[in-house]
């Protein structure tokens, strides 16, 4: 995820990393080269006159971007809920660290207490490399003993048998008498939240945007950005292929945005910045317990999150 400050609306223009047109140029380029065909036919170089009216051309494209904007109207709600989702377990979080370090009845051992704080960092982890597909191997060892350690790496839903354990650790406080029935339910409200993320998150891997309609909107995009200089031709003449790059840049870097947060969960430079998150919710968790952080503070590089 590129972060930045506000920038000047100069340099806004200039800007490149984080924007999607780096993905676009050889399609732009495409586009550039089927300008200049038109422009060329047009003059009779190849001695073919082909002039298509504009009117065909304004109606498609007043369509396609209404098309367009409810598309990535979709797509951002998918990748706002993704962020929220995340912005609950942060809550979470935070919550159950305080739970366990206020609410006891009796004392909870110092090792008990940072044993299950350790293993709440964890959850995050293991949930990002579940959302997209990586190996939490080096994460998860660094946090869990041993024994839970293989058990979760053995489980195919690795974020749910962490949370599993988390309310073994409860009932296991409530049986020593350290935590009583009121505790118990407040502790174990939190961790349903924790299993609601856990299902927000699987419902948006596992249901992307209807295909069909993505591929529709795709292919008029295409099409009707290698038909424009042919509309255009005739009125702008020379100016054409300035004209269709600009209005393929336009149409184009729609399509490209609403495909990249279709799927927030992703690597892509506007995806969510999950590795940040992660590290965050984590160090929340330890500042409670006023523990140093883990992880670097700052970007990553050159404003990008990951």
């Amino acid at each position: 995820m590129i972060i930045r400050p506000q920038l000047h609306w100069f340099r806004m223009l200039l800007a490149w990393r984080g924007s999607v047109l780096p993905e676009l140029l050889p399609r732009l380029g495409l586009i550039l080269l089927i300008s200049i065909v038109a422009l060329a036919v047009h003059v009779h170089v190849l001695r073919i006159d082909v002039n298509v009216s504009t009117t065909p051309f304004s109606l498609i494209g007043i369509a396609l971007a209404i098309f367009l904007g409810f598309r990535n109207s979709a797509s951002y709600d998918r990748y706002w809920e993704a962020r929220k989702l995340w912005g609950q377990l942060l809550n979470e979080t935070r919550s159950l660290t305080r739970q366990v370090l206020t609410l006891p009845s009796a004392q909870i051992s110092a090792s008990d207490t940072q044993e299950f704080v350790q293993v709440l960092g964890a959850f995050a982890h293991a949930l990002r490399h579940q959302l997209r597909g990586t190996d939490p191997s080096q994460d998860l060892s660094a946090r869990l003993d041993q024994a839970l350690f293989e058990r979760v790496m053995m489980s195919r839903y690795r974020p749910a048998t962490i949370l599993l354990w988390l309310g073994e650790w409860v009932q296991r406080q409530a049986r020593d008498g350290k935590l009583d029935a009121w505790t118990v339910h407040a502790i174990d409200r939190n961790l349903n939240g924790l299993s609601d993320v856990i299902g927000g998150c699987e419902r948006i891997v596992s249901t992307p945007l209807p295909f069909a309609y993505s591929v529709m909107i795709h292919r008029t995009v295409y099409f009707f950005c290698a038909a424009l200089p042919f509309g255009l031709v005739e009125s702008v003449g020379a100016f054409t292929p300035i004209f269709s790059v600009f209005v393929a840049y336009t149409f184009m870097a729609l399509d490209a945005i609403a495909s990249q947060i279709e799927e927030p969960f992703g690597t892509d430079d506007n995806d969510l910045a999950l590795d940040a998150l992660s590290a965050t919710i984590e160090d929340a968790a330890r500042d409670l317990l006023a523990q140093p952080s883990l992880h670097k503070t700052g970007l990553k590089d050159d404003y990008l999150l990951t």
